[in-house]
């Protein structure tokens, strides 16, 4: 049972790590070759040193499981504590990924010259047979696997069940064991030819199903006898017999941190920072089942005893509890980022660079998300660059979590051509390739990745990511679909999951778009004017940071050709202002402070949006592709009913979220608050029963309303939405370069 657990772990353990994935750079290659040799010798000289194995009679061979078991990097428990920490992002990740692969394969190879020479067999026989059966395996099976597999799902890719059926699933386990017998008649232990395997199944489709339906299994049942073996071959109070109680502990603090030391040196050399140097010294020092099976092997083989495995042991698991509680301490996560980290559309300047950072979560999301980014008027003088990142469910290889994909060549990433992740990863880089290849004066700049991570942490990626880059807005899909009728059909609480997070962490501004069909306008100089597509906005003002934003952002694309933006300002009549201010007043269970500083950031808000609709009507009084209208409504009943009348005949509503806000102009619209991430204004507007065909853009600003002061708007730090598309600045009295007589 134990030797069965262990040859299907080692089997899940191949088909998790992706040794064709990772590029071997200077850094990766250097911590990988002396975080490989120095803790070997370090685990060698202990062994001799310690216990002096001629005195002792112990088999000198011990030394050298001691040194495969220091040298190993547990590549699958690597993987998540980076996915954990949210360091897949980042140089020191993909190091210590990439540096774990070599390290876990020469540790593989060291293992199998070991087994081979110690197991009492004929040599050489062993050797020669296990070199063949690898090269085999590798050079022949391996290509002719891939073609099965792709050839199979293929066939079946129309098939409701998937395209791997649970037959499937049961030849490749068979194969499994039949590859394990076949290393054991090589003369080395099942689990190579296992673990032999896995590597050679291609990632995709057949591998996630395979991880679903058998790591449960393996991890949870047939794992436990071999932990209890191991827990009943360790023997705590033999550990300082025979020896000085110093001995012992100088071994075990000196198995803990050789291998830190060596990688933090190597590091130091090659100049990295000292603080990512002794983190990835203690990441490539994480442990894991393979130096316990190591371990084990050398009692099998009697290359240890009892009192020399447990010493290993329980370094093994002192290394392995230590690694999370250390890279806490070097990485500890800044918690005050939301506090000293906030852009948004309403402060950039008219010449800084637009960085937006576009989420996709499948390919039904492109369309909308692409013809946005046309809308949002590039110029010379405010180029956009776009990080398009396909969020995906972590299910598989963990080499796999993190993909920067590159436009010049095609991306292998899965290792089977016609999956379907790869065909719509390929179809999202397709065509946020050709949003950059298709303008003309190179002022979109298009960068591509897929980020695979569980949905419960994945909105952490997605904020460092944008932290790391400067990133000033991040856009997102609404997580609902609509049918032809514009009605919603279903909806994806993962990805909700995900939107919500974002909404309560983001350092930046939030767009959530609810698309029906959104369109760019399309514009050529050569083009008649009656088949140029135009593209009708309104921008619907209420109050607030968030309408400001949303504004901001309004205003931006207003300045892009074949755009015409609708500005609606609803202001409370001043009888429902009245009744307002009177109800604020009743809170008696308020302190006064509380009731006059909310009073006072009402009214600084309010100031606020004055400010801001005065700058942008005077900087667009010649427009005539902007209008601005002020409509005084008592309740959000008679907002609707407005919008009903008169304004509903549009290609895309901006609004903004509103959240924490209490005005007379919400009410009535409490009746539609099911989905909160879009606003009480938002929601209605993207409900079916309002609109059934126009796209929705709901905006959040982060930033907190003590950082945007008068000042700021005056100063000419918020023009960045005032440029045309000619790169003259919009300045007063200037009209915008359009169409003539589109519209």
């Amino acid at each position: 049972m134990s030797n069965l657990g262990i040859t299907c772990y080692m089997f899940l353990v191949g088909l998790e790590m992706d040794i064709t994935t990772p590029k071997m750079g200077k850094t990766s290659l250097s911590v990988a070759i002396v975080g490989t040799i120095l803790p070997a010798f370090g685990g060698m000289g202990l062994y001799y040193l310690a216990l002096d194995p001629v005195k002792t009679k112990r088999p000198a061979t011990g030394g050298f499981f001691w040194a495969v078991a220091l040298t190993v990097t547990s590549f699958p428990n690597l993987a998540r504590i980076l996915s954990e920490f949210k360091l897949l992002y980042t140089d020191l990740g993909k190091t210590a990924l990439t540096s774990a692969v070599v390290t876990d394969i020469a540790s593989w190879v060291v293992l199998v010259i070991l087994l081979s020479t110690v197991n009492g067999r004929e040599e050489f026989y062993t050797l020669i047979a296990t070199v063949l059966f690898i090269a085999i395996s590798w050079f022949v099976s391996r290509p002719i696997l891939c073609k099965i597999i792709k050839k199979i799902g293929a066939k079946n890719r129309s098939s409701v069940e998937g395209r791997y059926s649970e037959m499937h699933v049961f030849c490749i386990l068979s194969a499994v064991l039949l590859h394990g017998i076949v290393t054991e008649a090589c003369g080395i232990h099942s689990m190579f030819g296992a673990f032999m395997f896995g590597l050679m199944i291609p990632a995709g489709e057949l591998g996630t199903k395979i991880m679903d339906k058998t790591e449960e299994y393996v991890v949870g049942i047939l794992m436990p006898p071999f932990f209890l073996l191991t827990g009943l071959r360790t023997n705590i109070v033999s550990l300082a017999t025979g020896v000085s109680l110093w001995v012992v502990i100088l071994v075990i603090v000196v198995a803990f941190f050789v291998k830190i030391v060596a990688t933090f040196l190597v590091c130091l050399f090659l100049k990295c920072p000292p603080r990512d140097s002794l983190s990835l010294g203690v990441l490539m020092n994480t442990k894991g089942v393979l130096a316990i099976i190591v371990l084990n092997e050398g009692r099998n083989l009697k290359a240890l005893d009892q009192q020399t495995f447990s010493w290993m042991i329980v370094a093994i698991l002192l290394m392995t509890s230590m690694v999370a509680p250390l890279l806490y301490l070097t990485h500890k996560p800044s918690r005050s980022l939301k506090l000293l980290y906030h852009r948004n559309l309403e402060r950039i300047k008219v010449d800084q660079e637009l960085r937006v950072l576009a989420c996709v979560h499948s390919s039904r999301n492109i369309s909308g998300l692409i013809n946005l980014l046309r809308m949002s008027n590039a110029t010379r003088r405010s180029s956009i660059t776009v990080y398009a990142v396909h969020l995906v469910e972590l299910t598989g290889r963990a080499s796999a979590m993190l993909i920067f994909h590159d436009k010049n060549k095609t991306n292998d990433v899965s290792g089977q051509d016609q999956s379907r992740e790869k065909a719509e990863a390929e179809q999202i880089v397709s065509a946020f390739d050709s949003l950059q290849k298709n303008n003309a004066e190179a002022t979109i700049q298009v960068q591509l990745l897929t980020a695979v991570s569980p949905y419960a942490t994945m909105h952490r990626d997605v904020i460092n990511f944008a932290v790391d880059k400067l990133v000033t807005a991040i856009l997102i899909p609404f997580h609902k679909k609509p049918d032809a009728f514009g009605r919603w059909t279903d909806e994806n609480l993962q990805h909700k999951q995900v939107t919500d997070h974002l909404l309560e962490n983001a350092p930046c501004s939030i767009g959530i778009l609810v698309d029906r069909g959104l369109t760019a306008p399309l514009y050529q100089e050569s083009s008649q004017p009656d088949r140029i597509h135009k593209c009708h906005i309104i921008m619907l003002f209420l109050e607030g940071p968030d309408s400001r934003e949303a504004l901001a952002c309004a205003w931006r694309m207003a300045c892009a050709p074949g755009v015409f933006l609708s500005v609606l300002r609803f202001v409370p009549e001043k009888d429902a202002m009245d009744m307002n201010n009177g109800d604020e007043d009743l809170g008696d269970d308020h302190d006064d402070s509380e009731i006059f500083s909310a009073m006072f950031e009402k009214e600084k808000q309010l100031l606020l949006d004055d400010d801001y609709i005065n700058e942008f009507r005077f900087r667009t009084m010649n427009d005539e592709s902007i209008t601005y209208v002020e409509k005084k409504v008592r309740s959000g009943d008679q907002i609707i009913s407005i919008i009903r009348s008169s304004y509903n005949d549009f290609n895309l509503y901006i609004v903004g979220r509103g959240h924490g806000m209490q005005s007379p102009l919400t009410e009535g619209l409490s009746d539609w608050n099911d989905c909160p991430e879009l606003g009480l204004l938002g929601e209605t507007l993207g409900s079916a029963e309002f609109l059934s065909a126009a796209s929705v853009l709901v905006m959040q600003q982060s930033a907190p309303t003590h950082n945007v002061s008068k000042k700021n708007i005056n100063s000419g730090t918020n023009k960045g939405a005032f440029e045309n598309s000619t790169g003259k600045s919009a300045g007063p009295l200037v009209n915008h370069r359009k169409i003539d007589d589109l519209y």
